[in-house]
């Protein structure tokens, strides 16, 4: 999962370079911001005991959420192409999934009834 925000990330990195001005020291280095503590709280969840890790995914899913909801916006204003919005958005969409199975079996693994 890591891995694979690593290389959104990275695609990102490239696209932001490339939105204009208006758009690259507001959203753009917005996003670019939520990446970055999206890759950290994974990071952190990574290395803890399960039973700390739930409020680090649930971050990280946070972050992944808004940056979806503010390429959409890029996309929507024109300022980032179908084909790169396309692109980003799978990459995004796979690891939120992960996180949601992540989150789904942390919770179970903490249950009470277990």
């Amino acid at each position: 999962m890591l891995e694979k925000l690593k290389g959104a990330y990275l695609l990102w990195h490239q696209y932001h370079e490339l939105l204009p001005k208006t758009q690259k020291y507001s959203l753009g280095n917005r996003i670019d911001t939520l990446f970055i503590e999206s890759i950290e709280a994974i990071s952190t969840a990574a290395f803890l005991q399960k039973s700390e890790k739930i409020p680090w995914v649930r971050l990280a899913i946070r972050k992944t959420d808004t940056t979806k909801i503010l390429l959409l916006i890029l996309w929507e204003t024109k300022s980032l192409d179908s084909k790169k919005y396309i692109a980003l958005s799978e990459k995004i969409n796979e690891v939120g999934k992960q996180l949601g199975g992540w989150s789904g079996q942390l919770i179970k693994q903490n249950s009470p009834d277990k």
